[in-house]
């Protein structure tokens, strides 16, 4: 008996109707395989993944294959988008076994739940060099009865390689921002930006420590490492260069062939560093990929109930990227002969196409066009997106989920300033509303919405994304609550996912008991990691508070986690991000009743280091903190520049703002 139908994941419910006795991940499944005396095949998936769609039709919709899977195993299919931790632990446990991973992610447990083989993707018979998903099987199910010794030697193995890796932090020096910089620097692509070679991710992350590292000391090798990654990507075809935002990667290392794949997290971390950038630069192709994302997210990616979706798809009609390319008949027939030449010559579009006898949309090798070459592009790409609009869209994976919804509001906030568009933080706002209030799960927060139904409890990165997005609304708006909720949820993790032993912070609740291990990742992955978020957001709070214990609190867990970071640095952007924000953070103090002036000031500022505290009264400052010493200079309204325990005098004219905090970095 197939038993999705009844799950609230898009992802589970493509599975329904297949002739495999699917199960949930459930104490039920497991205790059915310990009656059957049954090993679990757990199959992990999410509901854009290309090759997840590829096995589902070649093995899952196979009667034939089907019948072996119900014989012999107890199946279960799990969303790794609404139970990452599931994803984390047994991903971590492929690993060990020297796989690269990846999704599908194929795992074989005993009817406890321990792992003891697995893979990715398996082709119904063998081929790619792989071996054949009907040969696993029945191997596998062989082994485990004949020969459980070896299972158990397995497990074990399995399972003390996982709990190795949870073993106690050493302690660290503090990491050289500038040399760790320069290091990143160096591993990106000299001529495509990004990191070397194919397929080609975004690494947000990385890219805003480059970002920062060039705006901070004028370093022009992280300068540029940052601004050609975020060029070649606005010009390359993992950019939606009709319909905006960006796919997830590129298959290719210089951009041109996505993964057609849109995903709410990526576009989410991109949107401020491309708003950013382009007010750095003027660079009128990096506000229009800026505003482009904005596009999409209204347009595809808005839910009725004002909060984002997940993903889009790669696939339409079965194809992968077919709702995306063209052919030039197609754009002569939309377009006429003329503007189909003039278009095509300005984004790649040839006879014989240059992806599949396709052409995906892209301006790697086309000059920057004048302004009514721009205005000229602009009109033809609107007449070519209102035909696409009438093709098969892909899949929409509709769930919310409160942490990648939290990084896009952040996202939305961060970048509304540097175009002056109010109306993002309105949608932010929006967003962030719905998360709060039909989220909410006690104190903390729910991590899955769809369709009424809450997964629950939350996953410690559902509350350090909602509380930065509360903390970049409450710099916006200054409306108290958001620094309320963003107080509330930071605690919340402190109380329930913070580690005793190591101080760092567990994907899940300390009270978990359905795995094999409580994961406590420190790695950003596609996402930023809960620890880098959190160690932010603490800075933050200890800003607007002024509270010395606040502070002590932000910066005895910051030396945790850069324990956890030094050893691969590289894979702990978000915790260099957190440590630079404590190093070179400018506290700007907007004090007194007529402040508006100044926060928009703030706002529109290019800087990711600053961290605004919202002062009505300028003597409701702790005595502690140093611009205290001027409160009695605010007047109606001021600002204060504060950097290492020191206040530059008031700015009482808001457009000196920018100058002020030019000279106190």
């Amino acid at each position: 008996m197939n038993r999705l139908k009844h799950a609230a994941s898009p992802y589970l419910l493509q599975h329904a109707e297949n002739p495999v006795d699917w199960w949930e991940w459930s104490d039920e499944a497991f205790a059915n395989a310990r009656a059957s005396n049954r090993p679990v095949l757990l199959s992990v998936g999410y509901a854009a993944c290309h090759w997840c769609h590829v096995m589902a039709h070649e093995s899952f919709e196979n009667p034939a294959i089907a019948a072996v899977m119900n014989e012999l195993f107890v199946n279960i299919k799990v969303d790794r988008e609404e139970r990452p931790d599931i994803d984390h632990v047994y991903m971590s446990a492929l690993h060990t076994l020297g796989e690269q991973g990846g999704w599908p992610l194929t795992m074989f447990l005993d009817s406890e739940g321990a792992p003891f083989w697995g893979g990715t993707y398996f082709p119904p018979t063998s081929r790619y060099g792989r071996p054949g998903f009907v040969d696993v099987l029945r191997q596998i199910a062989s082994i485990y009865r004949s020969d459980r010794a070896r299972v158990g030697r397995n497990a074990t193995a399995i399972g003390e390689a996982l709990q190795q890796s949870l073993q106690r932090i050493q302690e660290a020096d503090e990491p050289n921002l500038d040399h760790l910089a320069g290091q990143i620097a160096r591993r990106f692509d000299g001529d495509h930006g990004g990191l070397g070679g194919a397929p080609k991710f975004p690494n947000p992350g990385l890219v805003e420590v480059l970002w920062r590292h060039g705006v901070r000391s004028g370093d022009e090798g992280s300068r540029e490492s940052a601004n050609r990654t975020l060029v070649q990507m606005a010009r390359g075809g993992i950019h939606d260069h009709l319909g905006g935002g960006f796919a997830r990667y590129a298959v290719d290392e210089r951009w041109l062939v996505p993964h057609f794949e849109k995903m709410l997290y990526d576009n989410a971390q991109l949107l401020p560093l491309y708003a950013l950038e382009a007010v750095r630069t003027g660079d009128p192709l990096l506000l229009e990929a800026a505003k482009g994302i904005v596009g999409w997210l209204k347009r595809d990616m808005l839910l009725p109930e004002g909060a984002f979706a997940a993903s889009l798809d790669a696939d339409s009609e079965g194809v992968e990227g077919k709702f995306y390319v063209w052919t030039l008949p197609e754009l002569t027939k939309i377009l006429g002969p003329e503007n189909a030449a003039f278009f095509a010559q300005h984004y790649d579009v040839t006879a014989e196409g240059n992806w599949e006898g396709h052409a995906i949309l892209n301006r790697l090798d086309t000059p920057d066009p004048s302004p009514d070459i721009a205005t000229r592009l602009a009109e033809l790409r609107e007449r070519l997106l209102t035909v696409r609009s009438l093709r098969i869209p892909p899949g929409r994976d509709d769930k919310i989920l409160a942490d990648w919804n939290g990084l896009m509001i952040s996202g939305l906030v961060r970048a509304a300033g540097i175009p002056d568009r109010k109306d993002w933080i309105n949608l932010a706002a929006d967003a962030f509303r719905f998360a709060a209030e039909s989220m909410a799960d006690g104190d903390g927060l729910a991590h899955s919405y769809r369709a009424g139904r809450l997964i629950a409890p939350g996953f410690a990165l559902d509350h350090a994304a909602m509380a930065e997005a509360a903390l970049a609304l409450h710099d916006a708006t200054g409306e108290r609550h958001y620094f309320d909720l963003a107080t509330r949820w930071s605690t919340h993790l402190d109380r329930y996912y913070r580690e005793a032993d190591s101080g760092l912070l567990r994907m899940t609740r300390g009270d978990s008991t359905a795995l094999p291990v409580i994961p406590r990742p420190t790695h950003d992955d596609a996402v930023p990691n809960a620890n880098g978020l959190h160690a932010a957001n603490l800075l933050r709070i200890a800003a607007q508070t002024g509270l010395p214990e606040d502070r002590e609190r932000a910066d005895r867990f910051l030396a945790v986690i850069l324990a956890a970071a030094a050893h691969a640095p590289m894979a702990h952007g978000s915790v260099l991000n957190a440590y630079d924000l404590a190093r070179n953070g400018v506290e700007i103090v907007l004090a007194g009743p007529n402040r508006e002036a100044f926060r928009q000031a703030v706002l529109a500022l290019p800087h990711l280091t600053t961290m605004l505290v919202d002062c009505p009264d300028p003597y409701g400052l702790p005595p502690e903190h140093p611009a205290h010493a001027y409160a009695k200079q605010a007047g109606t309204g001021a600002a204060f520049v504060c950097l290492h325990g020191r206040c530059l005098p008031p700015v009482t004219e808001p457009n000196r703002l920018a100058e002020v905090v030019a000279v106190a970095r």
